[in-house]
């Protein structure tokens, strides 16, 4: 599958927390700062990602659960090219979102 249709995928099989997320920062409704999801970087998908901040959020899902290095390895390389990663488990990021 490439690249495109993968993220297209992903977008289309959100999970609640990334529907409500998305909500809270599409079309800069947070500060004025645009997002975007299920970008490409590197090898990997960014769920979450402001350019201008160069922040990324990732929200986990069960899919992560025993991924931990997969997961830490992605967010080491994903912070050497420049991003702040900010990862929450989407069970208990629900409440404060």
């Amino acid at each position: 599958m490439d690249r495109t249709a993968y993220a297209r995928r992903l977008r289309q099989n959100q999970t609640l927390a990334e529907k409500v997320l998305w909500a809270l920062v599409r079309n800069r409704r947070l500060a004025g700062f645009k997002f975007m999801r299920q970008i490409a970087i590197d090898c990997y998908f960014a769920d979450f990602i402001c350019e201008a901040g160069k922040l990324i959020v990732e929200l986990d899902g069960a899919a992560h659960e025993g991924r931990e290095d997969y997961d830490e390895r992605r967010t080491d390389t994903l912070e050497r090219l420049g991003y702040v990663v900010l990862r929450f488990n989407n069970e208990r990021s629900w409440p404060i979102l």
